[in-house]
């Protein structure tokens, strides 16, 4: 029990609704960086945000001369398998970092 006669299950969700909402202020902020981010980390913003809110990467890697989404794919699935809470945790210290 909680520290105030919450049970297991509504101090995780409470948890993940405090995450959630660290999350969503993540999005936020990292549509107002003053700097530019790398092509490399635009593409790691991309992946975590996709594992946080889809999860695992689904379909076939796109071929041909669609290189931003066969980069943006590949970006996703180096993240296949991990957990979304982990996910946003990452996101949220990604935008944290760049925001300075």
């Amino acid at each position: 029990m909680g520290c105030r006669g919450e049970t297991p299950a509504v101090i995780a969700e409470n948890i993940l609704t405090d995450l959630k909402s660290q999350f969503e202020a993540a999005v936020a902020a990292s549509r107002t960086l003053t700097a530019m981010p790398s092509n490399a980390t635009l593409l790691e913003l991309y992946a975590l945000y996709k594992q946080a809110t889809v999860g695992d990467v689904t379909g076939d890697r796109p071929e041909g001369f669609d290189l931003v989404a066969a980069a943006k794919y590949d970006a996703w699935e180096s993240h296949r398998g991990t957990p979304r809470d982990a996910a946003m945790t990452a996101y949220i210290a990604l935008v944290t970092r760049l925001k300075g």
